[in-house]
């Protein structure tokens, strides 16, 4: 750490704007669920060291200008790929930037510090990040299904899925088209693997948890809050980039259903009966929590803490929705994780308020409504297709005007 009479000190034009163009740079990768809260954060970095910043800001890039001590400027466009899988990242940012904010660091030691996040190597190996991907997926598959075939069929679904996930990190070009190349390759092994009958319920209810990892049903919800908040740019955006990764999911699906000559009839949405014990589903979320510590790199510290918001977010969204129905429910819950999530994030030794939200947030969102809906329409039951998409956009709104209010509620610092 410098030293009080070094960290006073005003730095230069140079120095200041190489650390926030660095900084918000690595804001916007790490954006994924939202750029709420980047322009905040670098303004009042700028400011504890001694100079000023404005920002222009989409979700892929941003516009900083930058103003040392001695009123020198300087503008600078910073783009970014908005991702949510380097959490570890997020979390070793907070404690710097509060150590910038309280005047005890100042911006050479900044930057090593930045340079230092910027550089780690992931908290897990590749094996991890695929294991975290299949159990975040079983984790789900109940919600799906409530079914030891669900379960059985999504263990071999999401391995295959978690390899492509795994090795388009390894090829960047892969990545383009990860989320049609998975929804096609899932969709073929499905139908004719694990969708003979249909007394295992309908063939997309069968992908739905190995798909579960690229669905975007939290940009979705993020995209929704961002309209909600009024920041209408970042939002409109976002929701765009959402609706199309959807889209290339169930494209996929359709050329599995092609690739395989089965009539697109075949995609109907009935759920096959329950054959799970509750302590089974009761220990899914433990598995799903799991999951999304290794598959988001979230540091293995903060798998308690996580969980705990996970089962208070599906305790009140069980116990709102018995009350007041599916969609008050989970505003109320989704306005609770908010909520705590906001009040614990305020202590500089907590984790960020966007890693305490994302597991609970993953168990509201409802990027799978739309995946259904649009599957069922493809199948020709109308009805049921426009049911689920009428469903999708209540449910989220819900979601995205439940987590507003419940941080605006306690105060956001």
């Amino acid at each position: 750490m410098e030293s009080p009479r070094a960290a006073a000190r005003a730095p230069g034009l140079d120095e200041l704007a190489g650390f926030l163009t660095r900084l918000t740079r690595l804001l916007l990768n790490t954006s994924g669920e939202g750029a709420e809260g980047i322009e905040e954060t670098v303004t009042a970095t700028a400011r504890a060291l001694g100079g000023d910043a404005s920002l222009l800001l989409v979700p892929d890039a941003a516009t900083l200008t930058v103003i040392a001590a001695d009123g020198s400027a300087r503008t600078v466009t910073v783009r970014g790929v908005p991702e949510v899988f380097r959490l570890d990242q997020v979390t070793a940012l907070k404690p710097l930037l509060a150590e910038v904010g309280s005047g005890r660091m100042g911006v050479a030691g900044a930057a090593l510090r930045l340079t230092r996040i910027e550089e780690s190597r992931p908290p897990y190996p590749w094996w991890a990040k695929l294991i975290g991907i299949v159990l975040f997926a079983l984790g789900f598959a109940p919600l799906m299904q409530p079914t030891w075939y669900e379960v059985a069929s999504t263990a071999v679904l999401a391995t295959i899925a978690a390899a492509l996930a795994v090795a388009a990190d390894r090829r960047p070009r892969l990545s383009a088209v990860l989320p049609l190349l998975v929804s096609t390759v899932i969709s073929i092994v499905t139908i004719e693997v694990f969708a003979r009958t249909p007394c295992h319920g309908g063939p997309v209810l069968l992908m739905l948890p190995a798909l579960f990892f690229f669905v975007p049903g939290d940009y979705l919800s993020a995209a929704t809050a961002e309209l909600a908040a009024g920041r209408m740019t970042t939002g409109a955006i976002r929701l765009v980039n959402a609706v199309f990764l959807l889209l290339q999911l169930y494209l996929g699906v359709l050329l599995g259903v092609y690739a395989t000559g089965t009539s697109t009839r075949a995609l109907f949405d009935i759920a096959a009966d329950s054959d799970l014990p509750r302590w089974a589903l009761f220990l899914s979320w433990i598995v799903f929590t799991a999951g999304t510590v290794l598959a988001f790199a979230v540091p293995h510290r903060l798998f308690w803490p996580l969980l705990a918001l996970v089962y208070l977010t599906v305790a009140v969204q069980s116990l709102a929705t018995k009350l007041i129905g599916e969609t008050a429910g989970t505003f109320v819950a989704a306005a609770a994780l908010s909520a705590t999530a906001t009040v614990l994030a305020r202590s500089p030794h907590r984790p960020p308020r966007l890693v305490l939200l994302l597991p609970g947030f993953f168990t509201l969102t409802v990027g799978s409504l739309g995946m259904r809906g649009l599957t069922t329409l493809a199948g020709g039951y109308v009805i049921e297709g426009f049911q689920d998409l009428l469903k999708l956009v209540t449910i989220v709104t819900a979601i995205a005007v439940g987590m507003v209010v419940g941080a605006t509620v306690v105060g956001r610092e």
